[in-house]
């Protein structure tokens, strides 16, 4: 089985991924951005656009995904972003009719809510800023600029499953992925502290210096 979650940027997209990860044994994550990532360090920097509009992503986001599936006996799950009709149909839907158990939910929540969600993301700017990068305005953000399209797009029929997120917590959204999958994680049993820590931990590991 595949968990596709879908989401804006800051939806808490990664987050819920590994929160599902960390309770379900033998799943794997499989994170489409790494072969974007990949991609964009091949191009010159002024050629970087967004890697969704690339084939080679489309293309090589189903031949890893289907490859993983194919082979590893544990549920892989994919935090990715997509709002594109064309793009959707190229990823989730060339995986299901490849004849994999693709279940799809968006993490979708108030503007307010993402806003901040981004905000204290800001651990991040600084840390870009202290590599001598430089991290834009901090109302002025790529994924600020995506934010009001990825709401509107992905509150569409087509992109459902959805779970809004306003007032749960990343492991209550995963308990409920999990149901509605039909899965079984383990039991929630750290600590407030605890999982704030591990979480902290996962947002580090995720910024990204290029």
């Amino acid at each position: 089985m595949l968990l596709w979650i879908n989401g804006p940027f800051g939806g808490g997209k990664t987050q819920t991924a590994h929160e599902i990860h960390h309770r379900l044994p033998g799943s794997v994550i499989c994170d489409p951005e790494h072969v974007g990532f990949g991609l964009h360090r091949m191009l010159p920097p002024a050629l970087r656009g967004d890697f969704r509009d690339l084939a080679s992503w489309r293309q090589g986001v189903v031949e890893v995904l289907d490859l993983a599936l194919t082979r590893h006996e544990g549920v892989v799950i994919a935090p990715m972003t997509v709002t594109d009709s064309g793009c959707f149909a190229e990823t989730v839907g060339r995986l299901r009719e490849l004849g994999h158990d693709v279940r799809h939910f968006t993490l979708l929540a108030e503007r307010e809510t993402v806003l901040r969600r981004l905000r204290e993301r800001g651990l991040g700017r600084l840390l870009r800023r202290a590599g001598g990068k430089n991290p834009g305005p901090a109302g002025d953000t790529w994924a600020v600029r995506q934010l009001d399209h990825c709401l509107e797009r992905l509150r569409e029929p087509e992109f459902a499953e959805h779970l809004w997120t306003d007032r749960s917590t990343v492991p209550k959204t995963a308990d409920r992925i999990a149901v509605l999958a039909g899965l079984t994680l383990r039991p929630h049993t750290e600590g407030r502290v605890r999982t704030r820590l591990r979480q902290a931990t996962v947002g580090v590991r995720h910024i990204r210096f290029d």
